[in-house]
């Protein structure tokens, strides 16, 4: 089972209570007071993981608790600080405050680590109120309650290349071959039913690459046909979007059609999408019609195409190197407008200042 989105109520733990205590020993008059500080309460924190794939497990556990802080005592010792609780959840996951309909957190790295919820407060003993006038208060307070909250958990697949291509084009026989992900393959529509990130090697640069796979998209999808449009957000984040073609024509679809429709599909979900660099795959070119589609193909639409069988294994290892040079200036273009970005801000504050 794979959840992409659930909702989380959560509640850090609250502070400890104050103590009210007085020093009693033989010989020792006036001892006065020596209430500890209670304990401050646990926090809420989200921590990103590689462990993690998915939100399954907020789906049958929605309910999450920090512990309390614990109450002071006497001869002035503070209460013990509650745990935290830690949720751990998979890269590309946003959080939104469900009361206030705000972005509270987005994970983006193993071991970052964002507090939603803080616990309360430990309450002051009555050591804390001894002075000139009052030499034995019976006072202390209460520890402060923590924080709660409902929270909507999105996840986001975090990848360098999204594959994107109708049921049965061979996405999921392809990411079989060039990762180390082992999808479901099977020779009708909608084998594949939900994401999965597969990693492509690069033995000879010691580098890797990250690929999503998502559901087989039809026309109409981002009006919600076929596994309608919600998996097309595990191909924000990708640098490159690579288009997988089936070249045979199968039941009679042009491949030239197929394309068309996928990307006014893209576009209909997010406009930002046809702006990425593309990667179009050619695929089962181990057809006898499939050249002849190739060049009609070619014809209709001025992009790059780059033919594969993932049958004969034809052009999958140029098809990797494609990747690689794709994404490779994908991030150079994205680190050089970070850059100008950076520069324009310290030039706003310079003439600010």
């Amino acid at each position: 089972m794979f959840v992409d989105e659930t909702r989380i109520i959560a509640q850090a733990g609250d502070g400890g209570n104050g103590c009210i205590s007085f020093r009693r020993e033989k010989y020792e008059a006036f001892g006065g007071p020596n209430g500890g500080d209670g304990g401050k309460g646990g926090d809420v924190i989200l921590e990103g993981t590689n462990n993690e794939n998915n939100l399954i497990k907020f789906r049958f556990q929605q309910h999450w608790k920090a512990e309390k802080g614990q109450g002071g005592m006497g001869s002035d010792r503070i209460g013990r600080s509650g745990k935290d609780a830690v949720l751990l959840v998979p890269l590309g996951t946003i959080v939104t405050d469900l009361a206030t309909d705000q972005i509270v957190a987005e994970i983006m790295e193993v071991g970052q680590r964002v507090r939603i919820l803080k616990g309360g407060n430990g309450g002051w003993g009555n050591a804390k109120f001894k002075s000139s006038i009052n030499r034995a208060p019976r006072r202390a307070n209460p520890g402060d309650p923590g924080e709660t909250g409902e929270f909507k958990l999105i996840l986001k697949s975090i990848a360098d290349v999204g594959l994107v291509g109708y049921p049965n084009a061979g996405k999921s026989t392809l990411t079989n071959m060039i990762t180390n992900a082992r999808p479901k393959m099977a020779p009708y529509p909608f084998t594949t039913l939900h994401p999965g990130i597969g990693v492509i090697e690069y033995p000879s640069r010691y580098e890797r690459l990250q690929m999503a796979d998502i559901p087989g998209i039809i026309e109409g999808a981002s009006e919600n046909r076929g596994l309608g449009h919600r998996f097309l957000r595990h191909i924000e984040r990708c640098f490159v979007l690579s288009f997988i073609i089936d070249m045979s024509g199968i039941d009679g679809r042009a491949p030239w059609d197929d394309y068309s429709q996928l990307i006014n599909e893209l576009g209909a979900y997010d406009a930002s999408l046809l702006d990425k660099p593309r990667v179009v795959l050619a695929n089962k070119m181990d057809e006898e019609i499939a050249e002849e589609n190739l060049k009609e193909f070619r014809k209709r639409h001025d992009v790059t195409v780059q033919p594969i069988s993932c049958l004969t294994e034809e052009g999958l290892e140029e098809y990797k190197e494609v990747l690689w040079e794709k994404v490779a200036e994908a991030k150079a273009s994205e680190k050089e407008s970070e850059a100008v970005d950076s520069e324009s801000a310290n030039d706003d504050s310079d003439i600010t200042s």
